[in-house]
């Protein structure tokens, strides 16, 4: 391609001379003026690399322009090009359906020269490119707006000279040679402004800000690929998430994506963050070929990428909590039916057996009593287990330690005397309940050590056994309660249970 670059300076320039000495247009010089202004411009800035395909487009209708010189019909072909250029200003590339409608429009116009030549129909094209311009340059915004301001400066000054000429010939005015005259002077300035605006390196602060605010508009809308595809004007741009566990890159989708050969055509741009590999770009080679684009792009797409992980876990999180929250009523609902159980088979039986016995009156006073013992005693432990009166008038150790001397396994306390939050007490307390006794019915263990620290603010609670692990918290609903609990406060719950390695329930609850 730089070869081909190269060699297009020599052909430029013998073909502009052939054109103008065989066609003799009406004032030769500025018309070879315009038409090397735009062949050579046009080069100049696409071998430099900094909107190389706006070069490239700006150095097509130089080539028309001679070519209408030299052949008539073809007198107004350099129209589709030069449209373009100021439509896809400054990156060169049709990234709109908008942009796309309206180039094809310029081309048909351009390529009939029955229809350029009509005045009307070269009226309504000169106001739809100011339109398009303007519009492009409205939607802009900040150092992109000040991008776009070239080629709606271009656009309207071009606009003016074909509606004025067109405005002199419906009335009959003889001026086609002062038209002329101000349209070849208007291209000749249009391809130096512009030529000049791309290789000062202001379009690309305008195309990197272009980026990044259509990566960060949510009204974009469309996953990453197609948000980058139509910022790049690459529609063949593929994005490659890295996946360190399994050494693969893949989609959005999650469907693997293989790095294109060497030789293939296919440019690959890494996307680093904190020196770790995240993402692969994988596009056209000639869209990213200016380093300082290359640079900046990568930067955005890595806060695309960044913000895309950073809603996935925030939506991960969200679920998680509707989750949770779904369980806490689920356990609500299980722990009302279980207190009424409990009720109805345990204490209200017996005080039901008891007022039997006191209607009767054949029974011994002794068993009475007995029974209403029983009653009592029940009453305290369903009361206990909705919230310990020890927790309350003695604290956390205290309910912890009576815990233990109700547990038929040994267990050893370390409690500060301290007290805590209410809220931190209960979830504590109750994190030390559901674990010994999920040990007395599943661990096969010979000792727990129950300890409760506090350090640098968080209260930190462990239950530790001996006994056979392989506790799953995934199918459990008492350690899910737990964790809802403790979440619910700030904190984390974490099981660790390997198989034939005993089972260590670690609370965080922060006390702040």
């Amino acid at each position: 391609m730089t070869r081909l670059r190269y060699a297009l300076w020599p052909a430029g320039l013998a073909f502009g001379l052939a054109a103008e000495w065989i066609g003799r247009p009406q004032l030769i010089v500025l018309d070879a003026a315009a038409g090397f202004a735009l062949l050579f411009l046009g080069l100049m800035t696409w071998s430099r690399g900094p909107g190389s395909r706006a070069g490239a487009i700006m150095f097509a209708a130089g080539f028309a322009w001679f070519l209408g010189t030299l052949w008539p019909p073809a007198v107004f072909w350099h129209r589709g090009p030069l449209a373009q250029l100021l439509i896809s200003y400054p990156g060169g590339r049709l990234s709109s359906r908008l942009q796309q409608v309206g180039t094809g429009v310029a081309y048909g116009y351009a390529a009939v020269a029955v229809v350029a030549g009509n005045p009307y129909a070269t009226v309504a094209f000169a106001l739809g490119l100011v339109a398009l311009s303007a519009y492009r340059y409205v939607a802009g915004t900040g150092p992109e707006r000040r991008a776009r301001l070239a080629p709606l400066t271009a656009a309207v000054a071009l606009g003016l000279v074909l509606v004025a000429g067109s405005i002199a010939r419906l009335v009959g005015v003889g001026a086609d040679l002062v038209v002329l005259l101000a349209y070849d002077l208007t291209v000749c300035l249009i391809a130096i402004g512009l030529a000049a605006d791309l290789l000062w390196g202001r379009w690309a602060q305008g195309a990197v800000t272009g980026l990044v605010v259509n990566l960060g508009e949510p009204a974009a809308g469309g996953v990453l690929r197609d948000r980058l595809a139509r910022a790049l004007g690459d529609p063949t741009l593929v994005v490659g998430y890295w996946l360190p566990e399994q050494r693969r890159y893949v989609d959005e989708a999650g469907r693997p994506v293989d790095l294109p050969a060497a030789g293939a055509g296919r440019a690959v741009t890494p996307v680093d963050e904190s020196g770790q590999r995240v993402a692969v770009l994988i596009h056209d080679q000639a869209v990213l070929d200016e380093p300082a684009l290359l640079s900046a792009v990568g930067t955005a797409a890595r806060l695309a990428v960044a913000n895309a992980r950073l809603q996935a876990e925030v939506t991960a999180r969200v679920d998680e909590v509707e989750a949770s929250r779904r369980r806490i009523v689920e356990a609500s609902d299980e722990q009302r039916s279980r207190l009424e159980r409990e009720l109805r088979e345990g204490a209200e039986r017996r005080l039901a057996h008891v007022a039997e016995l006191l209607t009767d009156g054949g029974e011994p006073l002794a068993d009475v009593r007995a029974g209403l013992d029983m009653a009592r005693a029940e009453l305290r432990e369903f009361a206990r287990g909705m919230h310990p009166v020890t927790l309350t008038e003695h604290g956390l150790r205290g309910a912890v330690r009576e815990l233990a001397g109700r547990s038929p396994i040994p267990v050893a306390v370390a409690v500060p005397a301290a007290r805590f939050p209410p809220a931190v007490e209960a979830a504590a307390y109750f994190v030390c309940a559901e674990s010994l006794t999920n040990v007395a019915k599943y661990a096969a263990a010979s000792q727990v050590h129950v300890s409760i620290t506090q350090e640098h603010g968080p209260l930190i609670v462990v239950i530790a056994d001996d006994g056979i692990g392989g506790a799953d918290p995934s199918r459990s609903s008492g350690l899910r309660g737990l964790a809802d609990r403790v979440e619910a406060l700030g904190g984390s719950l974490a099981v660790d249970s390997p198989p034939g390695g005993g089972t260590r329930v670690t609370a965080n609850l922060p006390c702040g």
